[in-house]
């Protein structure tokens, strides 16, 4: 039986749970336990997948296929865990798994109830992770701050799991403010006081206080936490703000959790340094000084959790390459009206996201058109795949009006299509081609020279597709297409000949870069940036 670590919230959200426990994950792997790690999301949606980014932020696709929250992304990137489905729980999936039971009969002649109905298949849930595989730790978030209405089964349900569990087997962390109030000079301690106290009505007793501040805590200021707050001394771990979210690891280490984690747990493990992460990741980003530009030219630039993981897939490519990485941020309906040069002229390398609708999307063509002319390193993602077909198939192939049924169902040119399956499809929610498929290479193609191999996996998450109809026309013109789904012949990566790296694919690379494994289309493609 694996033991449990969790991981609550309070005083405002946007603390850096994920990365806490991200962190904590990548910490516990070092010292050479399995972890896995699970988001609890208090919103009464399935899943984000229907969310607006401006909403929710990124949707995080995993290998099985499931529409999850952002931190999942943390957790992968950070640590070796392989996450699914089970790994993202809801409200939404809680209640709509309790209410089906119900209509089948399943609690017949009770009144279902929150208490025990909704926390037993909380707790059923957390426990389904470690189903089928050895693990050794499992660290659980629970989304949103102690208080909110919509929390409160999860934390009535992790006050029963570690009841349940005894001890040795299950611990608190909880992430709180440390404000520092700058007109007076003085770093107040009141919110995270206040924040325990709740925790502590609920029933939960935190174990350990990671706080959250951009001002190193003095001694006296710990301790009056710890004080206060009942904890021990050690257990009151500052997180003061860093330059990279990778040096949160080592300055956890530095202040000793995670051999505090350990000692809480009854577990005994070798202690190991993070030499590898701190020389191949911290040490090259902090001392990079040669620089590279990257556009990123999309409809949701002015959320920055809404690319999350194509900033931080760039992040890596910088590291692979030892190179300081300026995103200049470009919002595509900005493009429209001839001002593509003036916000376009110093870029590097311009690399267009995925998205769904209308908007913006004559600027991410003026971009695709731009980078083409111009020889400026491209890489087009999902919907930036489809907006460079369309540019090509308008400006080069002379398919004037060329669009996507998308965008304009009436086009005469439909490049870019629904899928087959998709055309009777009524229902909005994970419906999409989601998840891992194969994609064959066309060797001697950048694709194929960036991979080093002929079949890959990669995730996917659309629901419209390039129509093969074009394929003859465009490749005549100097398209190429390295990289199809031989499933059912399907366009997965398209290139231009003449052109000294133009690569655009139709799933979603940057769900499975790591900063210590860069996705290699994304190192290629700063790499092609630095020579200009």
């Amino acid at each position: 039986m694996p033991k449990y670590i969790f991981v609550t919230g309070g005083v405002v959200s946007s603390l850096g749970k994920g990365i806490a426990s991200a962190a904590i994950g990548k910490l516990l792997e070092s010292r050479g336990l399995k972890v896995s790690l699970i988001k609890c999301d208090p919103y009464l949606n399935v899943d984000p997948g229907t969310m607006n980014p401006y909403q929710h932020g990124e949707v995080y696709v995993t290998e099985d296929g499931a529409e999850t929250d952002l931190d999942l992304g943390h957790y992968e990137r950070f640590t070796n865990a392989s996450l699914g489905r089970d790994n993202n729980i809801t409200t939404g999936k809680i209640y709509y798994s309790v209410i089906s039971k119900e209509r089948r009969g399943d609690y017949l002649g009770k009144t279902v109830q929150i208490i025990p109905h909704i926390t037993d298949e909380i707790k059923d849930s957390i426990k389904k992770v470690a189903h089928g595989q050895r693990l050794d730790i499992v660290i659980v978030e629970i989304g949103g701050t102690v208080g909110d209405i919509e929390s409160l089964p999860f934390l009535e349900a992790i006050r029963q799991l570690r009841l349940e569990l005894g001890k040795d087997y299950a611990i608190n962390i909880h992430v709180t403010l440390v404000p520092y109030i700058k007109s007076a000079g003085e770093i107040k301690t009141k919110p995270t006081q206040h924040s325990v106290g709740t925790l502590r009505e609920i029933g939960i007793i935190p174990d350990v206080i990671i706080c959250r501040t951009e001002k190193v805590l003095s001694k006296e200021t710990k301790d009056k936490i710890a004080l206060f707050c009942n904890v021990d001394k050690e257990a009151v771990i500052p997180a003061v703000d860093v330059k990279t979210i990778y040096e949160v690891p080592l300055e956890f280490k530095k202040e000793g959790l995670d051999s505090l984690i350990l000692r809480l747990l009854n577990l005994k493990c070798e202690d190991k340094a993070l030499s590898e992460w701190k020389n191949a990741v911290v040490k090259r980003l902090k001392s990079s000084r040669k620089e590279v530009i990257i556009a990123v030219v999309g409809k949701y630039i002015t959320l920055q959790d809404a690319y999350k993981s194509i900033y931080e897939a760039l992040v890596h490519g910088a590291i692979a390459n030892q190179v300081k990485l300026t995103i200049k941020k470009v919002d595509s309906e900005d493009l429209a009206n001839n001002s593509t040069e003036r916000y376009l002229d110093k870029a590097q390398g311009i690399l267009i996201p995925g998205g769904f609708g209308y908007r913006g999307i004559e600027g991410k063509v003026e971009a695709v058109r731009f980078s083409r002319e111009n020889k400026i390193p491209f890489l087009g993602l999902c919907l930036g795949m489809q907006t460079a077909v369309i540019e090509f198939a308008r400006n080069v192939c002379g398919l004037k009006g060329a669009n996507s049924t998308e965008f304009d169902p009436d086009t005469k040119y439909p490049v870019i299509s629904l899928l087959q399956e998709q055309q009777k499809v009524k229902i909005k929610g994970a419906t999409m081609r989601l998840g891992a498929y194969q994609c064959k290479l066309t060797r001697g193609t950048h694709a194929y020279l960036a991979y080093k191999k002929d079949k890959i996996v990669e995730r996917h998450r659309h629901r419209y597709e390039f129509n093969n109809h074009y394929r003859q026309i465009l490749e005549k013109k100097g398209m190429l297409f390295s990289g199809i789904y031989p499933g059912k012949n399907l366009v997965e990566i398209i290139e231009l000949k003449d052109h000294p790296w133009f690569v655009a694919c139709q799933f979603h690379p940057e769900f499975k870069s790591k900063p210590d494994k860069p996705h290699p289309l994304f190192r290629n493609f700063i790499q092609t940036g630095l020579k200009l």
